[in-house]
């Protein structure tokens, strides 16, 4: 009898544990979608406003197209596997390469390509950012610039986050943010501000304490000042952007494409600035041939689709449990916001112009392919939280 009792006591606790699950990875597919949406969208507006510039460059209609579709289909190739990566492998040491890691041979890399740019770069209308390669042609070492600059952050950061809350802790973490920034703002301002911008947001983001981030924004912002007013074409920029109605062509244009799109605009194709008046609408200026073709209802639709691609963002950093991969995520918003307000900002005439281009929307490879990189590592992040059902 007490064998019976003991074994019926034995079955009910079997059946009163519970069983044990597993917990389960995320990946973040309403992200993916964002990112697929917004980089067809900036195919249909590529192909729009490049087909005059195509076909007076005496190329085919849809030469930018394909030119553009080619590195869309390179960088989604390439954020899908860096999605698969895991992340935390970025900072882990080479054995057998000085005992370094992935970032600290990527910010070795980037200060060769900036170096290389400074003597051997190819300049386009005045600027020298490009490099030229065999069988790949131009593109700008300073995008592969930012992406280096938010793992190195990331990196310092999550291994000696205290040293952030005094004054010097934050020096030597900006230091190799400023050398590189520092190769790059002599061709490219705006590139190194966003630099610069980005790691101070993850310092920020990262940091108990604030007070002695105001006066190195003091000192970043008189620095910047400095480098506008020291060169003569920069100061020119001020000058259009004071009196664009007399100075600034390409501005005044665009803000003619803004205004005349009105509610619902002109219809897909229908712009007008885009015949010859805009010059290289395809890239920085494309913002003003959406608000001319789609008007104020499609430029509404876009930045929705923004917001709703860094929420998404902003809730994997929320809830990654890593600092490291956390810390990635708030780069990558900071890159992608900075882009956005500085592009809209610049065509709006609310600030003086720069190149900087709209994110998966303008024409540019190098630009799509390193967003898009930056994605994968996102959805890498995404793809290490664990939850239970």
């Amino acid at each position: 009898m007490e064998l019976v009792t003991k074994a019926k006591n034995t079955t009910e606790e079997i059946r009163d544990e519970k069983p044990v699950v597993k917990p389960k990875r995320y990946y973040d597919y309403t992200l993916l979608i964002l990112i697929l949406m917004l980089v067809c969208f900036g195919l249909v507006m590529v192909t729009s406003a490049s087909v005059y510039a195509a076909v007076k460059l005496g190329h085919e209609s849809s030469f930018f197209l394909k030119r553009q579709a080619l590195f869309a289909f390179a960088g989604i190739a390439a954020m899908l596997l860096i999605s698969k990566i895991d992340y935390k492998w970025y900072k882990e040491k080479f054995k057998g390469l000085l005992n370094r890691n992935f970032v600290f041979w990527g910010y070795i890399g980037c200060i060769g390509l900036q170096l290389l740019v400074m003597f051997m770069g190819k300049s386009t209308n005045g600027s020298t950012r490009w490099l030229e390669v065999p069988l790949i042609g131009k593109f700008q070492p300073s995008e592969i610039s930012k992406i280096i600059i938010i793992l190195v952050v990331a990196a310092l950061v999550s291994s000696r986050v205290r040293r952030l809350d005094n004054v010097s802790g934050f020096v030597v973490i900006m230091a190799p943010v400023v050398g590189l920034a520092g190769l790059v703002v002599g061709e490219n301002l705006s590139t190194a501000i966003i630099m610069i911008g980005i790691a101070f947001i993850m310092c920020f983001v990262a940091s108990r304490k604030w007070v002695y981030f105001i006066v190195s924004f003091i000192g970043f912002g008189c620095a910047a000042a400095f480098a506008v007013f020291n060169v003569g074409y920069r100061a020119d920029r001020i000058e259009q952007w004071l009196h664009v109605e007399t100075e600034g062509y390409q501005i005044l244009q665009g803000l003619y494409a803004i205004c005349s799109g009105g509610w619902f605009g002109k219809g897909l194709g229908n712009s007008v600035q885009k015949m010859g008046y805009i010059p290289e609408v395809q890239t920085d200026m494309i913002f003003t041939v959406i608000c001319e073709e789609l008007g104020i209802f499609g430029v509404a639709i876009l930045l929705l689709v923004y917001i709703l691609l860094l929420y998404r963002i902003f809730k994997i950093i929320v809830n990654s449990r890593e600092l490291f991969g956390s810390l990635i995520c708030t780069g990558v918003f900071a890159h992608l916001a900075l882009q956005i307000i500085m592009n809209i900002a610049v065509v709006t005439n609310t600030i003086p112009s720069t190149g900087v281009v709209l994110p998966f929307v303008s024409y540019g490879g190098t630009s799509l392919i390193i967003l898009l990189a930056e994605m994968g590592i996102v959805l890498s992040v995404s793809n290490r939280i664990e939850y239970q059902e």
